[in-house]
């Protein structure tokens, strides 16, 4: 009887680890195919920069950097502010002092 007990433990355990796994793959594939890198047109650029930029005070300068970073990464970021690591180009481009260049 207990080895009945700890098979049916060791089975429940292993199809949760699965069950986990799954979730978590099918969580991040979706997640890269929406805001990953080249997952935009250049079309989408000014939408998705508007909604980028709708928050900060400094409307113009965000419209105009996030456009720019978004026509050669063709990707930007979800939310109003960070999250850059999801576009790579656009969080590692950089200004001549160093700063990042995408808002």
């Amino acid at each position: 009887m207990a080895k009945i007990v700890a098979v049916f433990l060791l089975a429940l355990f292993a199809m949760s680890i699965l069950a986990t796994t799954v979730l978590a793959t099918n969580g991040k594939h979706h997640h890269s195919k929406k805001y990953g890198p080249g997952s935009l047109n250049p079309s989408q650029c000014l939408p998705q920069c508007t909604r980028r930029c709708s928050k900060t005070q400094y409307h113009k300068p965000c419209m105009f950097f996030c456009q720019k970073c978004c026509n050669k990464c063709l990707c930007v970021p979800p939310g109003f502010y960070g999250n850059k690591s999801v576009c790579p180009c656009y969080n590692n481009w950089k200004t001549k002092e160093g700063g990042p260049k995408c808002p």
